[in-house]
C-alpha cells in the first residue's frame, strides 16, 4: 500500500499535501480517542475499581479546556463516601 501511494506521489506531486494531511489528520484523531480512552470516566477493569470517578480530586480539571472556570478555586460539594 505504501509503494502504490509513493508511485502515485512521484507520477502526480499535487497529490503530496493530500496524502500527509490525510495521515496528520487520522494521527490526531488516533491520538485524542486514546486520549478519551485513558480518561477518569472510563472503565476497563470493572473488579479492581468500579467507579474511579470517585476518587477524582475536587480541583480535577474535566474538561480539555476551561475558559471561565478556575479549578483550584473551586471546594468540594458534598460527603465523603
Amino acid at each position: 500500500m505504501f509503494r502504490a501511494v509513493a508511485e502515485h506521489a512521484k507520477r502526480h506531486p499535487g497529490l503530496i499535501p493530500q496524502f500527509f494531511f490525510i495521515c496528520l489528520g487520522m494521527g490526531g484523531a488516533s491520538l485524542y480517542l486514546i486520549r478519551l480512552a485513558r480518561g477518569p470516566h472510563v472503565t476497563w477493569n470493572k473488579t479492581d475499581n468500579p467507579e474511579p470517578w470517585n476518587n477524582l480530586d475536587p480541583t480535577y480539571q474535566y474538561k480539555f479546556v476551561a475558559i471561565t472556570t478556575d479549578y483550584k478555586n473551586l471546594k468540594k460539594e458534598g460527603p465523603d463516601f
